[in-house]
């Protein structure tokens, strides 16, 4: 691929990022997203076979990208220090309200079960591979699970209210419960 078709992928990838996080993968249209691009339709078919293959990369590609800021969590901490730490930030009103790079899982997973079986293949494997990076030891897994669920879903229900006091509460209920 050269480098000029290489970068409008990326345009297009970076647009359908945003629209995923703010809506979900199911929502934004092609046109929505050529759009925000700055491209027109016409060229959607020479960087994608379809909008489903394009909202699945991205999903994949803002899921490794949560992995990689996980990962700058300092490991000589202790797993549960870890933790902590990604919750107090995951939990956190500055999150809540990053509607262009904050966790796709909250405005998607609603979702997944209406769309090609490669969405939910991609939250598995995402889940195993948090689990792994956060758990210090194997029986450890259940407890960074149940923390991922409350994060997501209260995260979910945080962004769902808007900034509002009842919104901040779910936050510190869902930080309190995990901390």
């Amino acid at each position: 691929m050269n480098d000029k078709k290489a970068q409008t992928r990326e345009r297009i990838l970076s647009a359908a990022s945003v629209a995923l996080i703010k809506r979900g993968p199911a929502e934004p249209s092609v046109g929505e997203v050529m759009g925000a691009a700055g491209l027109t339709v016409g060229g959607f078919y020479a960087h994608f076979e379809s909008k489903d293959a394009l909202m699945l990369e991205a999903f994949k590609q803002l899921l490794g990208h949560r992995r990689e800021l996980i990962a700058e969590i300092k490991n000589e901490l202790p797993a549960e220090e870890r933790r902590a730490l990604l919750a107090a930030f995951y939990l956190s009103r500055k999150h809540r309200d990053n509607a262009e790079q904050g966790c796709p899982l909250p405005s998607s997973v609603g979702e997944l079960t209406r769309l090609p079986e490669g969405f939910r293949d991609a939250l598995a494997e995402h889940l195993e591979l948090m689990m792994a990076q956060l758990a210090a030891r194997p029986e450890e897994s259940e407890k960074v699970l149940a923390d991922m669920a409350l994060m997501v879903g209260g995260l979910a229900l945080a962004r769902a209210l808007g900034p509002c006091e009842l919104s901040d509460r779910v936050l510190r209920a869902a930080k309190s419960a995990i901390l």
